[in-house]
């Protein structure tokens, strides 16, 4: 089951070709198929048991179609086409040995949330563990990448060899790719990974995020930062070292060079400094040995420090690696020339919110006054960034970095930013598993231009129109806070899988508030505080 350019059809001929180069009389179809990845089609090879001389005269009779509970191998290219085979039926625990990439190319309706929409791989996996006789699943795109090469089919042919599933010997597999005479040496090597990584042969492992030490992953960051604060980021991660436990070191690492990569030095020390009051705030309410709210500031606040404008869109895409990155993937060899052609669209408010505010401030009020919806003025640009000229116009844009702490858009941000760590500060004083949820909130603050200003927009709706009535009622009551700490979770959670659709949350507001006024009652103690 492939997803388009997986090569898919390729693989299938392969098989094809080795079960006729050992005699096996073998039938394939092929079925193909709508998706929201590029298109899907499934490929069914049915191949008997017999060779042909053996059955003798006698021939099967081949179906065109897999029979649900009767499919002995299932291959899936992508791990949510093994969902799929799964759901429909064709992944017995009885007999069924799956062969599966571990990686995924995002759906649709995956990238369509606003917040986390991607199906659970964790429960992929439980699935395809339970319901296959054999699983062999591994990432077929990381290692073909790791050793330079494309053909993921190939890798996944010499998986299908080294299970032993089909009754053909190695040398039909290397002959059916000889046979087929396209890019020979290349498939021959990916089908020998394949071949070594299911039967567990020595294959070159890189070290996995999670596995990497504390200073594995300072000294990964410092390299990658090259001149642009290296010395600054080991310093302040050495600072984070002695102020902070270590389980979030990591997350402070990954935030602290973030923030180096996106401004400087001074911003990141900013960024701890705000952090170390949240920090003071959990220690004083659950202990020393609570880190449950930092962690959730430290992982939304630098998200929302390093904000994209402009000059950040500008400096992804004037990256040296971005332009090696797209080379390798078009295929262009050493002697081809790539052209790169950006389209951009900045509206006004994008396009002034990267300048001074001293110098443009009156006229962005003035623009968002008479804008005040989504349809505001674009500029449409199409530049070449592999032309001089092209490449020059972006790279100007991320000389206006000095600049961004003196901007409109800047001044707007870290106005909502102080607005979310004061409500945070506050709701964890009083109660902690509250200050929680509130943080959480900031999940809700996404994207770039008119996406952007929908979700801030909504964010300060929530903490003004439900945190705000909902908390002083229940610190009135004494009881605790669950109505708010509910209200905010089942909020936060609608408007991360539909961000439009604000308003039920807040037309529920007035029955909780009548509710907790109809029972009022205020302890003297809670009073007094």
């Amino acid at each position: 089951m492939a997803l388009g350019g997986q090569g898919g059809g390729v693989l299938t001929e392969w098989l094809f070709q080795a079960c006729l180069l050992e005699d096996y009389p073998v039938r394939s179809t092929s079925i193909p198929g709508v998706a929201q990845r590029t298109g899907s089609t499934n490929y069914y090879l049915e191949i008997p048991t017999q060779t042909a001389r053996d059955l003798g005269e006698s021939r099967p009779e081949f179906c065109l179609y897999p029979t649900a509970g009767d499919v002995d191998l299932l291959i899936a290219p992508e791990f949510l086409e093994l969902g799929r085979a799964i759901e429909q039926g064709f992944v017995s625990p009885d007999q069924t040995t799956a062969i599966a990439s571990t990686h995924r190319i995002y759906s649709i309706y995956e990238k369509m949330p606003v917040g986390d929409g991607l199906y659970p791989q964790a429960d992929l996996l439980a699935a395809a563990r339970a319901f296959s006789l054999r699983l062999i699943a591994f990432d077929t795109l990381e290692l073909a990448q790791r050793h330079g090469l494309k053909e993921i089919n190939a890798i996944i042919l010499g998986a299908v060899a080294a299970s032993g599933v089909l009754p053909l010997r190695e040398e039909s597999y290397i002959k059916a790719i000889e046979r087929h005479g396209i890019a020979v040496e290349t498939n021959l090597r990916a089908f020998r990974l394949g071949l070594a990584q299911v039967r567990g042969m020595p294959s070159p492992k890189p070290t996995s995020p999670a596995e990497e030490t504390w200073e594995q992953a300072k000294q990964k960051h410092a390299e990658a930062l090259r001149g642009r604060g290296a010395g600054e980021f080991l310093q302040l991660a050495a600072e984070v070292g002695g102020r902070y436990p270590e389980r979030l070191w990591r997350t402070l690492g990954e935030a602290l060079y973030r923030l180096l990569d996106y401004q400087d030095a001074a911003y990141a020390r900013r960024y701890l400094d705000r952090l170390d009051r949240i920090r003071q705030v959990e220690e004083r309410v659950g202990g020393v040995t609570s880190d449950r709210l930092t962690e959730i500031v430290a992982r939304s606040l630098a998200v929302w420090m390093t904000y994209e404008d402009a000059i950040r869109v500008a400096q992804y895409k004037t990256r040296p690696e971005r332009f090696a990155r797209i080379a390798r993937e078009a295929g262009a060899g050493q002697d081809q020339l790539v052209m790169v052609t950006e389209y951009l669209k900045p509206d006004i408010e994008e396009i002034l919110g990267v300048l001074p505010r001293a110098l443009v401030g009156r006229l962005a009020e003035w623009a968002s006054r008479r804008w005040p919806g989504e349809d505001k003025p674009t500029f449409t640009q199409i530049l070449k960034t592999t032309s001089f000229p092209g490449f020059l116009r972006l790279w100007l844009v991320t000389r206006l970095r000095p600049l961004r702490p003196f901007s409109v858009r800047f001044a707007q941000e870290h106005a909502f930013i102080a607005e979310y760590l004061d409500a945070v500060e506050r709701y964890a004083v009083l109660d902690l598993d509250l200050g929680c949820a509130v943080a959480r909130l900031a999940q809700m603050v996404k994207g770039y231009g008119n996406v952007r200003r929908r979700t801030l927009r909504y964010f300060t709706r929530v903490l003004r129109e439900i945190v705000v009535p909902l908390a002083d009622a229940e610190l009135h009551r004494g009881d605790g806070f669950p109505l708010t700490r509910e209200a905010v979770e089942r909020t936060r959670t609608l408007l991360l899988t539909q961000p439009d659709n604000i308003e039920p949350a807040l037309a529920a507001v007035p029955a909780i508030l009548e509710k907790l006024n109809s029972t009022s009652r205020t302890t003297p103690a809670l009073a007094s505080r």
